[in-house]
């Protein structure tokens, strides 16, 4: 009977005359594969095609900017107040979730502004179901760099990760964990079901047609494991041994009640009627370029 799990995965996928790390090739994965998802979700509404690149550079700033500034300030601005210009060392690692979403829902709201002139809930719904898959790449990310894992355990799926891994790839033996729980998997598992939960929504049942469903039910998807895991998860940082809640868990909780105020708002109102011409508004504009 296997006891725990033995984690030796390096945390680069390419090591040469460039460095790709798995950590940003899923990264990377995930907004390749979010832009045609909502690409396809915009065609299927007629909307403009030509929205998607303005909206891809809006989620990305908001993504890097917000979870870089959210680790800063949330976890080690002790540190980082010493040597701002760390701030923008960003290769070095050091990144929040609740920064990154903070950081996209700017970014959503400055593109309805400038770009869509909707309300932003009619963004957010599309948007958020891509990122829901983004989430479980990138807590597969995680894993491989052994890092954001959880207490010990006796359980035959415990990993033990590799604690001193910067001097393991300089060629130094490994230093293991005891064997933990995975949360990294733990998390990409709710992350992949909810994406799963959300695609079904919007094709099978249309739930776009009641502003703010889908919006809700990320949220609570995305914040409500995470609250619950971390509680056999390590904490980041050291202040937070003190804590009976985690930061990552207070800063969970006002995003689990937007989400269920959200769901209740959007159940309350009545379902409005969409079409779905299945192609870009802007069709007819490129194809008479074309001639």
């Amino acid at each position: 009977m296997l006891d725990f799990i033995t984690w030796t995965a390096d945390p680069d996928f390419i090591d040469s005359f460039v460095n790709i790390r798995w950590y940003g090739l899923f990264f990377a994965v995930g907004f390749l594969l979010g832009y045609n998802i909502v690409a396809r979700m915009f065609k299927h509404e007629g909307a403009p095609e030509k929205w998607m690149g303005t909206l891809l550079m809006w989620v990305v700033a908001g993504t890097i900017i917000g979870s870089r500034l959210g680790h800063v300030f949330f976890y080690e601005w002790d540190k980082y107040s010493q040597d701002p210009i760390s701030i923008l060392y960003i290769w070095e690692g050091g990144l929040a979730s609740h920064g990154g979403t903070i950081g996209v829902i700017l970014g959503v709201i400055f593109f309805s502004i400038f770009t869509t002139k909707r309300n932003p809930i009619w963004t957010f719904d599309r948007l958020v179901i891509p990122i829901a898959l983004v989430g479980g790449l990138i807590r597969l990310g995680n894993l491989f760099n052994h890092e954001i894992y959880g207490h010990p355990t006796d359980l035959p799926w415990g990993f033990r990760f590799i604690e001193n891994l910067h001097w393991w790839q300089q060629g130094a033996e490994p230093i293991f964990s005891q064997p933990s729980h995975p949360t990294q998997i733990y998390e990409a598992l709710c992350y992949f079901a909810l994406f799963g939960l959300l695609m079904w929504m919007y094709w099978k049942k249309n739930a776009q047609q009641r502003p703010g469903l889908i919006f809700g039910i990320f949220f609570i998807g995305i914040f409500l494991p995470r609250f619950v895991i971390e509680f056999i998860k390590n904490n980041q940082v050291e202040f937070e041994e003190s804590m009976a809640l985690n930061m990552g868990q207070l800063l969970s909780v006002p995003f689990i009640i937007a989400g269920i105020c959200l769901v209740i708002y959007s159940l309350t109102r009545p379902k409005i009627h969409l079409e779905f011409p299945e192609r870009f508004a802007d069709a007819d504009d490129r194809s008479k370029k074309k001639r």
